[in-house]
């Protein structure tokens, strides 16, 4: 039985993919340290959440179904320490946490909770919402109040993620983890996290690190529009696949674009909710690394386009780049494919 799990349970957009990333480059590394990182990818602890949560999405595999009776068994034949990782644990219900954290047994679970200000969240969780082909504008995002779904506030609140999880585990045994200056150096995060997780950032390679790659306004709402057309697309492994990887990261994300931001009305919104939840944290008893005052949303901020300003005459000129993008890679599938017929259907060479 590991005698320590921890679990980062978000918040999305908090550098997630970076940690995630350098971490399974270096499970070995952290296996060599005494740090289990159970499972097989970043991909499997994500199916596992889904099952913690009871969520439908964990039919998207077959795998699937036993990720986190996978991940249960490989904690508890473990001797030191666990962990495990992905941001839709977060939402989670106070039943969910609590039954997530018996089935670890007798280990002393810890939850790890990085966090940045929530303008910045909600502005980047919806791009990464848009890029699996959902439609619902900036100003509406989040969508659903305890709703348990990976894209409603019970994902990107800080507060309502705190309350849940502490019902499952004493405030005690909850790090909250601030986001670093933008400035910084990325190992900055990483250093800050393994210092939790008791593992040696100097000894991780950083070589595999994915940062998170934005949208700009253009692409973000010509994503949003092209979503709802695609409705063979049903199935989530289709949307990862082609909508997000395909359409938006490989032709999209490329491209740069301008940043964007909700409009002040909202922008108010999430600043009232922002200072809510940092006064919950500091009436709990959850450790705090960072600067707290960073979690709230500035007085003021940048001047940002949004994305309803968005003209069709922007949206026409970045469809065209789109389709001349795509009618190249099926010329060059084409003509792969016809290469490979033709190989095929070639009468064998004779050897003398």
């Amino acid at each position: 039985m590991a005698e320590r799990v921890f679990l980062h349970v978000g918040l999305p957009k908090t550098g997630t993919t970076y940690l995630q990333s350098v971490l399974w480059a270096n499970a070995e590394e952290l296996r060599g340290q005494g740090v289990l990182l159970p499972g097989t990818s970043a991909r499997q602890h994500m199916h596992a959440a889904v099952v913690v949560r009871e969520r439908g999405r964990a039919k998207r595999a077959p795998s699937a179904s036993g990720s986190w009776a996978e991940l249960v068994r490989e904690v508890r034949a473990w001797p030191g320490t666990a962990l495990i990782s992905h941001e839709f644990f977060g939402a989670a219900s106070v039943e969910q946490a609590a039954r997530c954290v018996a089935d670890l047994g007798g280990a002393s679970v810890s939850v790890i909770i990085t966090a940045r200000d929530l303008l910045a969240v909600v502005t980047s969780y919806w791009q990464e919402y848009v890029k699996h082909g959902l439609d619902v504008p900036l100003d509406e995002f989040p969508v659903g109040e305890d709703s348990g779904s990976e894209w409603s506030w019970d994902t990107v609140d800080i507060g309502s993620v705190l309350r849940r999880w502490s019902a499952a585990v004493p405030s005690e045994q909850i790090q909250i983890l601030v986001l670093p200056d933008p400035e910084a150096p990325p190992e900055t995060l990483l250093r800050d996290f393994c210092g939790i997780v008791g593992v040696d950032p100097a000894s991780l390679s950083t070589e595999r690190a994915r940062p998170y790659l934005s949208l700009g306004v253009v692409e973000a709402e010509l994503m949003r529009r092209i979503g709802p057309r695609l409705k063979t697309f049903a199935n989530a492994r289709d949307r990862g696949v082609w909508m997000r990887s395909y359409l938006a990261m490989g032709k999209l994300v490329p491209r740069g674009g301008e940043r964007f931001a909700p409009s002040p009305e909202r922008i108010a919104e999430l600043r009232e909710r922002a200072a809510a939840g940092v006064e919950l944290i500091r009436k709990s008893e959850a450790t705090v690394l960072g600067d707290l005052d960073r979690l709230l949303v500035p007085p003021t901020v940048a001047m940002r386009r949004h994305p309803d300003t968005v003209t069709d005459t922007e949206l026409l000129e970045s469809a065209v780049v789109t389709i001349a993008d795509l009618l190249t890679d099926v010329r060059t599938l084409s003509e792969r494919n016809t290469a490979l017929r033709q190989a095929a259907s070639a009468p064998p060479v004779r050897r003398n």
